[in-house]
């Protein structure tokens, strides 16, 4: 037992509790001091520091509105649509409580996509930072299932047909698929059996699991320290340090940066309530019209399409169409040619990458397009996770970098979106061959960039961090 820590019997009443807290709950006290107050930060953080802080709070605001939401919706097939129109229509305030929901959960992949391309331009998934990274893609997983989950939950029109599209996309597995796609669904048909499912996942699984991945990306973050845009770790060595052993070029979160991000917070919700009380369904991006319809499995709607944060990996997998997965099988021929003559690999490493490479264009031609749809849908954020030893540049932010590296990180981010825009609507044949560049392109960004990413001329990186008031 620790020891008791005495306090004069004329101290002031708040004194007096503070102490008996302290005394009572050590460890609190203590993660306020290693978390807050005794965690140094590099003071150069800039603009696309917020985002971090603004995941976190969306996060408070999805989990305190979808109590109240939980308290009045019927995980019924019969019912659940209704009990939506009672939140909003006779529940008091219970519109505001489902717009902010609604629109939090389109907020929170806002921030975090934000934060994620702030960690690729300032090199944050970089060593020592690896497991940070790792914990990062592991959010967005959960935040992805979570959204899924979610998304049936209204028994709308979209959000029905929607659920049942992707659902069916397990199916193009081999062997195991149809079985998958069953244990899923609980049925069938997307039916009651799956709302059941798909609310005990949105409610109670996920939200743990995500809940205890941010506290490990946290932790894991403030024991290594926190990167900054000139990608010098201030904690290193050779860093210059005060006689507490404090980095004199960081200051302590609490109160500097707890008050700097309240700059964020302010912009944010003055944003995230002119939506909400202005245009809460955003031109039918955050809520689709199809989804104030009840659902009918009889009646298909036009098009159907998921939610936009969706709709990038949604367009990779109508690009990959049996023209696109010869594509695929040309491009492993001519690595594998490449990596024969050119490569400094041994012969007997020659001859298997000659070995893979034929095994995968017999696998590219006699499975499915559709299959291999759901393998680049799934590969194009599993391949995130590999990041930290993609990258062979020899400096981590983006500043000191080659000027031309900032366009091939542009080209990627106006892909992205282009892919994004292509996934909500109708398929055509040129939406679908700008697809297909933006798929190859995409992938082309990550497998190629252990050579890209170290070519070009580097900038000398200073001694210490750069920083102007």
């Amino acid at each position: 037992m620790a020891e008791f820590k005495e306090i004069s019997p004329n101290a002031s009443t708040g004194a007096k509790l503070d102490n008996w807290l302290r005394n009572r709950f050590p460890t609190a006290f203590d993660a306020y001091r290693v978390h807050m107050s005794e965690y140094y930060a590099p003071k150069n953080f800039n603009f696309w520091y917020f985002f971090g802080s603004l995941a976190l709070l969306v996060l408070v605001i999805q989990i305190v509105t979808g109590i109240f939401l939980v308290m009045h919706y019927k995980p019924d097939a019969a019912t659940a649509f209704g009990s939506v129109e009672y939140i909003m229509r006779d529940v008091p305030w219970g519109w505001l409580i489902r717009y902010m929901h609604s629109t939090g959960a389109s907020a929170f992949f806002i921030v975090v996509y934000l934060h994620m391309f702030k960690a690729l331009i300032y090199g944050s998934y970089r060593k020592p930072r690896e497991l940070v990274w790792i914990f990062g893609c592991m959010i967005f997983l959960m935040l992805m299932a979570e959204a899924f989950f979610g998304y049936l939950l209204p028994w709308g029109q979209m959000s029905y047909w929607g659920a049942q599209v992707i659902v069916n996309l397990f199916s193009a597995i081999p062997f195991v698929g149809d079985q998958l796609s069953l244990l899923i669904r609980g049925d069938y048909v997307v039916s009651d059996a799956t709302l059941n499912r798909f609310f005990s996942f949105h409610v109670i699984a996920i939200p743990l699991v995500l809940l205890g991945l941010v506290v490990a990306h946290l932790f894991s973050l403030h024991d290594v320290g926190s990167n900054n845009p000139d990608g010098i770790d201030i904690k290193g060595p050779g860093q210059p340090k005060d006689a507490a052993g404090h980095p004199l070029d960081g200051i302590p979160f609490h109160p500097y940066y707890s008050v700097h991000d309240m700059v964020g917070v302010s912009v944010f919700l003055m944003v995230f309530s002119a939506i909400i009380f202005f245009a809460p369904e955003l031109g039918g991006y955050f809520l689709e019209y199809n989804n104030f319809i009840p659902a009918d499995s009889l009646k298909t709607p036009l098009h159907i399409a998921p939610v936009w944060y969706f709709t990038p990996f949604y367009s990779m997998l109508r690009a990959t169409t049996d023209v696109m997965v010869n594509v695929f099988a040309i491009i492993v021929v001519l690595a594998a040619v490449w990596a024969f003559f050119r490569s400094r690999l041994s012969m007997i490493g020659k001859i298997a990458v000659v070995v893979i490479a034929a095994i995968a264009v017999v696998l590219l031609k006699n499975l499915d397009a559709k299959f291999w749809g759901v393998v680049v849908m799934g590969g194009a954020v599993i391949i995130l996770f590999f990041l930290p030893w993609l990258d062979a540049s020899p400096v981590r932010s983006i500043r000191y970098r080659p000027g031309w590296h900032k366009g091939v990180y542009g080209v990627l981010v106006v892909f992205f979106l282009v892919l994004g825009y292509l996934g909500i609507e109708p398929p055509s044949p040129m939406g679908t061959l700008i697809a297909q560049v933006g798929t190859i392109y995409y992938f082309g960004f990550f497998l190629l960039m252990p050579w890209w990413s170290r070519l070009g001329s580097f900038k000398a990186v200073p001694d210490r961090i750069t920083f102007a008031h």
